[in-house]
Order: C-alpha cells, then sequence, then structure tokens
C-alpha cells in the first residue's frame, strides 16, 4: 500500500467531525478523497462505494437495511450516485441526533450533490472541498499561511523552467507523485472521468463538440470568459456555453474569478475571468508537452497565472473557509490578476512570468491603491518563479510562488 501522504485539509475534516453528525467531502475525480476518508476515518471505520454497481442497487432496494448494515462511523464514497439514500440517512442521524462524526460522505459533482445535500442534510452536514495537490503537500511540507499573515516558508522550486515541469505533470496525485505517463493519465482522465461526469450533470450529447469546449477553454485560462465568442467559435447557442461552463465549475476543474466593483467613476470590468484549475490537464488540452515552447509561448504568462490563482483558491478551501477572491478590471483588461479579502483589505496580487521583478512589475499595484486607498492593503505583492523577495517600491514587494 503506498504511503499516505498528509493533505492539508486533514485538521478542518478532523474537527468537523466532532461537531457534526455528517461531514461532506467534494472536489473533483481523483483529488484524493476517498484516501483522506480512509486515513481520517480509521481502520474501523466501515465503507460503502456506491459507484459499484450491486453496492447502488442494495441501497437503492433497501436504503434504510443498507445504512442499519454499516457499522458508524461509515464511509460513503460517491453519494451523489444514489441521491435517494440521502433522506433516509437523514432518519437515520435523527435517530441518534447528538452523535456526531457518524457519517463521512465524498462526491465528485458538486453542483448535483450539493443541492442534494442542502434538501436533505440541512444542519447535519459540513460540507467540505479537497483539491488536488498544493505544492506544499507535493513537497511533503506542512501548509504554512500566506505571506501577508507574516508566514510562508522557502519551497523547493525557484526557476520557471523547474515550476513548468513540475506544473504540466498536474497537481492530481496520481501523476504528480508517480513518474509514470503524465499525458497518458491525464488522456484518460478526460475520456473516462470528465465525460462521465459531464453526462451525469447536463445531458451533453455531442460530446465531440464538448471536447472541443474544452480544449478552447483551456487555451483561454487566465483571460476574460466571452461566452459569446466561444458560442460562435464553436456554432453553439451561449445558453449551452454557459450549460457547459456550470458543468466544468461544478466538477471543480474550472474557476471563475469575477470582478471587484467598487463605486468609482471608472469602466469597470463586468465578465469574469476564466481558470481551469489544473494546469497540467490545460497543457494537455492545449497540446503542450514540454516546458519550454509552455513558456516562451502566447499561453506561458496565464499559464503560471493559473497556477498562482489556483493556489491561493486551494489553500483557503483547504482550510475549510470560501475563497472571496476578485480581479481588478478597467475598460474590459484585468489592470491586477487577484485580490485577496484579507483583515488588513484587499491584498494585491499581480503574477509576472519573470525570475527578474522590477518596480514596474507593482505600477498596477499602486495605482489600484490610489483608487481605492480605505479598502486595498498597505502591501500588495508580484508572484514570481524566481527566488527574489526583493521591495518593488512605495506598497509593494516581490513574493516567489514558492512563499505564497
Amino acid at each position: 500500500m503506498p504511503e499516505y501522504l498528509p493533505r492539508t485539509l486533514e485538521t478542518v475534516l478532523r474537527r468537523a467531525l466532532t461537531e457534526f453528525p455528517a461531514v461532506v467531502v467534494t472536489g473533483p475525480r481523483q483529488a484524493g478523497k476517498t484516501t483522506l476518508a480512509k486515513h481520517v476515518a480509521g481502520p474501523g471505520a466501515s465503507y460503502a462505494s456506491l459507484d459499484v454497481p450491486d453496492v447502488r442497487a442494495a441501497a437503492l432496494a433497501d436504503p434504510r437495511g443498507f445504512l442499519s448494515s454499516l457499522a458508524v462511523p461509515a464511509i460513503l464514497d460517491e453519494v451523489q450516485q444514489v441521491p435517494e439514500l440521502l433522506p433516509y440517512l437523514k432518519e437515520a442521524i435523527d435517530r441518534d441526533r447528538d452523535a456526531s462524526g457518524r457519517y463521512l460522505l465524498t462526491g465528485s459533482q458538486n453542483l448535483m450533490l450539493m443541492r442534494q445535500v442542502t434538501e436533505s442534510l440541512a444542519g447535519r452536514a459540513a460540507v467540505l472541498t479537497l483539491m488536488p495537490l498544493s505544492q506544499r503537500e507535493i513537497d511533503h511540507q506542512p501548509e504554512a499561511g500566506f505571506a501577508w499573515e507574516d508566514a510562508g516558508h522557502a519551497g523547493t522550486v525557484d526557476t520557471t523552467r523547474a515550476w513548468f515541469e513540475r506544473l504540466m505533470r498536474s497537481s492530481f496525485p496520481e501523476p504528480a507523485l508517480r513518474n509514470g505517463d503524465a499525458g497518458l493519465w491525464l488522456s484518460s482522465y478526460v475520456a473516462t472521468y470528465l465525460e462521465r461526469d459531464v453526462r451525469m450533470l447536463r445531458d451533453v450529447g455531442d460530446l465531440r463538440t464538448f471536447d472541443a469546449f474544452l480544449r478552447l477553454i483551456a487555451s483561454r485560462t487566465g483571460t476574460t470568459l466571452d461566452m459569446t465568442d466561444i458560442s460562435r467559435t464553436l456554432g453553439i447557442a451561449v445558453n449551452t456555453v454557459k450549460a457547459w461552463v456550470s458543468v466544468l465549475a461544478a466538477s471543480h476543474l474550472l474557476l471563475l474569478l469575477p470582478p471587484y466593483h467598487a463605486n468609482v467613476a471608472k469602466r469597470l470590468a463586468k465578465r469574469p475571468k476564466v481558470y481551469l484549475l489544473d494546469v497540467g490537464l490545460a497543457c494537455h488540452l492545449t497540446g503542450l508537452k514540454d516546458p519550454e515552447p509552455a513558456i516562451a509561448g502566447p499561453l506561458g504568462g496565464a499559464l503560471f497565472e493559473t497556477a498562482v490563482v489556483a493556489e491561493v483558491h486551494r489553500a483557503l478551501l483547504h482550510r475549510g473557509q470560501r475563497p472571496d477572491l476578485h480581479f481588478w478590471g478597467v475598460s474590459g483588461r484585468a489592470e491586477v490578476d487577484m485580490l485577496v479579502r484579507h483583515d488588513a483589505g484587499l491584498v494585491p496580487l499581480e503574477v509576472k512570468l519573470s525570475e527578474t521583478p522590477n518596480p514596474r512589475h507593482a505600477d498596477q499595484i499602486r495605482a489600484l491603491r490610489s483608487i481605492l486607498p480605505a479598502e486595498i492593503a498597505s502591501t500588495g505583492y508580484v508572484v514570481t518563479p524566481g527566488s527574489s523577495t526583493l521591495p518593488l517600491g512605495e506598497g509593494a514587494c516581490a513574493l516567489p510562488f514558492s512563499r505564497l
């Protein structure tokens, strides 16, 4: 059995199990939900995978009998496969309402699962999200706070090429931690898991067009989402584009970063930016196989920006928090790549694919602070793939990705 890799969500998950009768762990397929659930619940927990046809049939045929056959604590894997089970789970919980940590549920499809949990288990279940591996998890290092929390520690990677070699292998545990063919794994992931989830969430009749849509989204990671242009490019309705974007977001593979709106006399951006949250998957879908063309090509900066956004988003989710992230844009162009809400104010992050940061890289941070002086934190950061931590003029400094 492979060695268990500690996950940063584990602390929050253990705490939730002491406070709620049930805990639901969502996240993309192959992120490590089952491994985490089994580790936290321990060897004495019972386990049932509702992905298995005969187990699913048994749960459907006799829900009460199925649940009573499971010793608690019990793990119910891929619970969205049998939504009919959830009202009976509520019934079982209510028979001993004060007992905590009885059921640990996992599910890969956030949209469907959350609707079912909200309807059946409101007030009875905590909901957490497990994303693929963080960079510190890959390095077997304990998670640290963000730099603006007076924390952060140096990592093991500090060059552009080294970062892209790692990022292009994906952050999913299987390709990230093993020396196998990452491209083959990613191809299988798209064909087997993504297409199955897509069919389950929405009736996508034309998988060939959906595949083209997915590749187009990958090629536009880190850019403003223009659904009208996508619909024209693919020859499909705008409503279909909206539905398919929702599918990817529900599968935890895509993030829409909304613009920050403030009461200022500016033509503020209205559309969100779109990120395919796994850089390895984005590279696979766009045909990028080696670091050099990925770095030097037109997607280099956007791919690195995607990695930074994904890392912040994941860190907040693994704390059990709801990420409050935005970008600042004027006249349809992103001016500051990301704003992270913090007690000290909105922390601005600019992402630059350069190992030699300079004060000009922080110009937009200072410009934004002059517009919103009461809302922007006193220090902003220019995130780079290098190792420099030098100041970049008033109110800004360079921040290596490894110290984020």
